[in-house]
């Protein structure tokens, strides 16, 4: 679950955008409902507000997991993701890391210098700080979502191929490699909705079957938001699926029940 709660609030950047007007706004939030087999293992949500940094009005993103009833009992999650990022270039200023995942918790926070190419790293747990060099166009969890969802060629990939983002996470440059698989029309809550299918690479090993066991589906629309996330796992797997949403920018293209 730890691994999981981690690559979901990741995994939820796979989300894009190569039409005007933007994919968002500030007011926009999402729900998911995680649940492992039948069992409802927790939710997570995400929403944008706007903040002041440096003078000027910024975008702030906020990402919280946490499980729920008997899965909060064997393994207690409260997880907070925060990125203030610029409006216009997506550039983050600034990220927050506050998790608490089965006892392993971390405390940090980190200061982006643009004009240097630099993150000052703050760990309030150990009450130590350092500053890392990192790429011209280096991106934290969660400002990859909103700078991946007005990407301007992902409207040019063709199925099998791969896009690539700098992630900077757990004090190194993470590069994010997603595999864009094809086109489906899926079933959801809300009702039947066109999707971008893509897959996330990851290491296989002590949580994952295989490199590919991640599978991620997208709004086919301008709003280009995270409608479904399946994770196979050495053991069984786990789902996640959007619950909920309010303030999208643009209308949701979905086939409503009948």
């Amino acid at each position: 679950m730890k691994k999981f709660v981690f690559l979901f609030l990741l995994f939820i950047t796979v989300s894009f955008d190569t039409q005007k007007p933007e994919a968002y706004d500030v007011g926009e939030w999402f729900k998911f409902r995680i649940h492992y087999g039948f069992v409802n293992a927790g939710y997570a949500t995400l929403e944008i507000k706007e903040a002041v940094r440096e003078n000027k009005k910024v975008y702030h993103a906020i990402g919280k997991g946490y499980t729920v009833g008997m899965s909060r009992f064997f393994f207690k999650v409260d997880d907070n993701y925060e990125s203030y990022f610029d409006k216009i270039t997506n550039k983050p200023y600034q990220f927050v890391r506050k998790i608490e995942e089965g006892g392993y918790t971390k405390n940090q926070e980190g200061f982006f210098n643009q004009g240097t190419n630099k993150v000052l790293v703050k760990n309030y747990k150990s009450n130590t700080e350092k500053t890392y060099n990192v790429t011209e166009n280096v991106q934290d969890v969660l400002s990859t979502f909103y700078f991946l969802r007005n990407h301007p060629n992902i409207d040019k990939l063709k199925v099998g191929e791969s896009i690539v983002v700098d992630m900077f996470f757990d004090d190194e440059i993470f590069k994010f490699k997603l595999k864009f698989i094809g086109k489906e029309e899926l079933k959801t809550k809300f009702g039947t909705a066109p999707t971008m299918i893509f897959r996330p690479l990851v290491q296989s090993g002590r949580v994952f079957k295989e490199e590919e066991s991640l599978t991620v589906w997208i709004s086919d629309d301008e709003n280009k938001i995270p409608l479904r996330i399946k994770a196979s796992l050495a053991v069984g797997s786990i789902k996640a699926d959007l619950d909920g949403f309010k303030g999208l920018k643009n209308p949701f293209m979905v086939k409503l029940k009948k």
